[in-house]
């Protein structure tokens, strides 16, 4: 097995356990070295469907942290929500529509943003020119152009930034990120990341003459285009349209994408990539494809290839969602908080692919408190953001910003691919592709008045 050998505050949290006593206790042991047990941190969560809901759930078992204010401009959102608030601090939550006025208020230290993915940036920007910490939800950005304001506003303004990408914060895959990056199937030159998530049709309902009641739909459109209300670019079925969210590559690959980064321990963008897919089976409005390949270059040659699958699909080596990495001594096999290894072996004479079993790992069996698991993996990141929040060091976070913007960014770049068909050549330090206008108009958009994410931030 792999030694640890990062005990630190950080994978302190990533250790906590999975029960809401078992956090508790780990996360009072933290924040009494930092601001002492009576010290209290107010949020406000931004965004209350899906996500929204699992941030209120999840960050309400975090000892001193108040949730004082529900965000959503679906109004018909807030009683579920405020009830689960209620029940859990004994006083019922302010509830509003206009984040804004949320980032108005003096007594809020830190809000969560699970809105539709235009919204992450000019959110993220609003709340760090107020004086907020942020939690944001993946993926970090509608376009790589305000990603890198997202980086620039946490920076300026000195705010902790986190990115739902909770991966960071599981104990196995840190682990495996350890064995990797220190040579433990040799030098890893290729990266896959696996995203077969089972999407049907969502049909092509007609446009409404007018938005639900109690939806405040202009603050709702926000930086994106006009357009009628519409069933299907509403409630979770928005990220399947340009003007608010992206392929799945996006939606949940974003989360393997990062682990794939990570794995080959990339902190630049490739240099070429190209991607293909489609939208098949079905016959419905939904302007992404439901299938994506995407394969990067970088400058050493190293390659990452990732693909997407929302139809009928097989397994690779068991695994639906999660990576696999292969390196010159062998390959690795990563799912969730587990592990495993294989190492090559010379040819024989009978057998050309011969592999042994090599080093591995599994939070099941070897450390029962690791959020090996989804709950308790995103509950972690969520602890390890009030921590960061309590020690005002950026350097605690597992997913800040400027990892989040990364990993994205690969997301946006197969997205231009898709859309301009062909193969694209980017500049990963002016974050610009090479004499080519088409794919530079990607870049950013034309943001909708007043919800402009500002050139300067």
């Amino acid at each position: 097995m792999v030694e640890d050998k990062n005990i630190s505050r950080r994978n302190f949290i990533a250790r906590s356990t999975k029960t809401a006593a078992g956090v508790a206790a780990a996360s009072a042991v933290v924040s009494n070295s930092v601001l002492g047990a009576n010290d209290r941190i107010n949020i406000a969560v931004i965004g209350l469907s899906n996500r929204g809901g699992g941030h209120v759930r999840e960050f309400m078992q975090i000892p001193d942290v108040h949730i004082r204010t529900l965000c959503d401009i679906d109004e018909n959102s807030w009683p579920k929500q405020a009830q689960v608030v209620q029940e859990k601090q004994g006083k019922k939550p302010k509830t509003e529509y206009d984040l804004r006025k949320v980032f108005d208020d003096k007594d809020i230290d830190a809000v969560t943003i699970a809105t539709p993915a235009h919204w992450h940036a000019l959110a993220t920007i609003w709340a760090c020119q107020a004086g907020k910490h942020v939690f944001v939800e993946k993926p970090a950005s509608h376009n790589i152009w305000e990603g890198r304001k997202m980086v620039e506003a946490a920076a300026k303004y000195n705010r902790i930034v986190s990115v739902g990408t909770h991966n960071r914060g599981v104990n196995g895959v840190r682990k495996a990120m350890e064995f990797l990056h220190e040579g433990g199937i040799g030098d890893v030159y290729m990266a896959r990341g696996l995203d077969y998530k089972t999407r049907y049709s969502i049909g092509s309902p007609k446009d409404d003459p007018a938005p639900p009641k109690g939806v405040h739909y202009d603050i709702w459109l926000g930086p994106a285009p006009w357009r009628p209300f519409n069933a299907n670019r509403f409630h979770y079925r928005w990220n399947w349209f340009w003007d608010y969210g992206m392929p799945d590559i996006g939606n949940q690959g974003v989360h393997q994408m990062d682990i794939a980064r990570w794995g080959l321990n990339k902190n630049d963008s490739p240099t070429k990539i190209k991607a293909m897919g489609g939208y098949f089976a079905f016959d419905s409005n939904q302007e992404t494809p439901v299938d994506i390949t995407a394969l990067y270059e970088y400058d050493d040659g190293k390659i990452l290839q990732f693909e997407t699958r929302g139809l009928y699909t097989n397994a690779e080596d068991d695994i639906k969602i999660g990576n696999l990495f292969f390196g010159t001594k062998g390959w690795m096999h990563l799912y969730e908080g587990d592990w495993k290894t294989y190492m090559g072996q010379p040819p024989d004479g009978h057998t050309q692919n011969k592999y042994i079993p090599g080093p591995s790992f599994s939070y099941r069996d070897e450390d029962q408190t690791d959020p090996g698991n989804r709950p308790a993996a995103v509950l972690a990141n969520a602890i390890n953001f009030i921590n960061a929040v309590k020690s005002g060091n950026r350097a605690d976070l597992n997913a800040d910003i400027i990892e989040g913007h990364r990993s994205t960014t690969l997301v946006h770049l197969a997205v231009i691919s898709y859309r301009t068909g062909r193969e694209v050549i980017f500049d990963s330090h002016s974050e610009r592709f090479v004499d080519d206008d088409q794919a530079n108009g990607y870049l950013t958009r034309n943001y909708r008045p007043p919800y402009v994410v500002p050139e300067k931030v």
